[in-house]
């Protein structure tokens, strides 16, 4: 670790991802000092995300990064795909507005180059360094304890990650429960740029999404998702970690299936594979978020449950979550003031952005969805298949003899009581979106 006189800095913030470097870019360019500890070999090296980042948020930490980072494609075209046993049904949205769009990037590349932009604003980075617990005095956090020495601030940030034991440490959070959380696994699959390009429609730089529902995740709280980079493709799916357990599934195995399913082979076939990776990612939302400040101390990013499921955010919440916590930082030092009142500015300046403005219109997602998993991740999603199966095939019988067959066994497969219960679920869900 670079030398820190008195072992006393400014700040210091803990975890070289999204929500850390800007946290730690923000400090650093009010010409403050400031530390990112990282326990990786290097930004990125323990990273791990489906595949995508988010062109408004990123330009407010790094405004030139379309034209120096390394980003792999622009993402034109979004797909969202309903799987069967052996069809699916597919709906594509194509844009020309690119302005608010989104990359493909590797975190791994990404997250390195963001670290090397830090360091150029001043931001002292030590590496392969394990965050051990959190030193307190009378009530404050004032440092951290590593492997080998003890460090010392004014105000620690922590950007550690879901597992976050630090913040659990000093009582922010509770042990993290299966439901709150999904276990992501992903493959990055080597394919030329031309059969890329080829397979998804694209031209060189240009990128596809797919958001994969049902399939080998049927009737489970799981989805699936395909990116294309420059000349490789990332594949992968997350899945409540309760239902893993429940169901005692090993999620690898649900993978292999999904690149199996005759929608998906195609796309994949003849590659190579390059990297396979595993993560926790949070799930609980809004009524999950921890305590965000107090006496020295702010949480940023996945550390704080900042993930809004529905739209597949996480690194524009980290990124803006950081930034947030940088600037409180800032205005924190400049008045000499690190006190829980002083830093709880951070949360409110949360409160009134997007970030919990969003996740609190979704704050009853995740417990309308593990009611009805059956529902809405199994049923729903079969009868789509179904009905376009029905719609779509010639055989002679009669049209209207089909549509009655099918809202009959629509009703008859489900019952009456249960589509009932599943519509009051979806009103309570849709009334807590629109209306409160």
């Amino acid at each position: 670790m670079n030398e820190i006189r008195n072992n006393k800095t400014e700040v210091i913030v803990v975890g070289g991802g999204p929500a850390g470097i800007s946290c730690a870019v923000t400090i650093a360019r009010a010409g403050h000092e400031v530390i990112l500890i990282e326990r990786g070999s290097f930004s990125g090296s323990k990273n791990v995300f489906g595949g995508a980042i988010y062109a408004q948020p990123t330009r407010e930490i790094f405004p030139n990064f379309e034209k120096e980072a390394p980003i792999e494609r622009l993402n034109v075209e979004h797909k969202f795909a309903i799987l069967g046993e052996d069809d699916s049904t597919v709906i594509s949205y194509r844009h020309k507005d690119l302005r608010n769009t989104g990359y493909s990037v590797i975190r791994g590349k990404f997250d390195r180059w963001m670290a090397e932009e830090a360091k150029k604003e001043g931001v002292i980075i030590a590496e392969e360094t394990v965050v051990r617990e959190l030193i307190i005095e009378n009530e404050k956090v004032v440092g951290v304890k590593t492997e080998l020495e003890e460090y010392y601030a004014d105000i620690v940030v922590l950007a550690d990650g879901v597992n976050s034991l630090l913040a659990k440490q000093i009582g922010f959070r509770e042990t993290i429960e299966p439901k709150d959380v999904a276990l992501s696994v992903k493959e990055v699959i080597k394919l030329d740029r031309e059969k890329i390009n080829e397979r998804f429609n694209l031209n060189d730089d240009e990128g596809c999404i797919y958001e994969l529902f049902g399939g080998p995740m049927k009737g489970m709280l799981g989805l699936g998702f395909l990116y294309t980079n420059k000349d490789s493709v990332s594949i992968g799916l997350g899945v409540g970690l309760d239902a893993l357990c429940d169901k005692n599934l090993k999620p690898y195995e649900l993978l292999d299936k999904l690149k199996e399913h005759p929608s998906i082979s195609p796309l994949i076939k003849d590659g190579e594979l390059l990297e396979y990776s595993a993560h926790l990612i949070p799930e609980g939302g809004y009524k999950k978020i921890p305590t965000l400040s107090g006496a020295g101390v702010m949480i940023a990013g996945d550390a704080a449950m900042l993930v809004n499921n529905l739209h597949w955010e996480g690194t524009n919440l980290a990124m803006i979550s950081g930034k947030l916590a940088g600037e409180t930082a800032v205005t924190a030092l400049a008045k000499c003031d690190f006190s829980e009142k002083m830093l709880a500015k951070y949360p409110e300046a949360l409160e009134k952005s997007f970030v919990m403005k969003d996740l609190r219109t979704y704050r009853n997602l995740m417990d309308e969805a593990h009611n009805r998993n059956d529902s809405f991740m199994g049923y729903y999603l079969e009868q789509v298949n179904g009905f376009f199966n029905m719609f779509t095939t010639v055989d002679s019988i009669p049209k209207r003899r089909k549509f009655r067959r099918f809202i009959f066994d629509f009703v008859r497969k489900r019952n009456i009581i249960e589509l009932f219960k599943d519509a009051i679920s979806a009103f309570k869900l849709f009334w807590s979106i629109l209306i409160k």
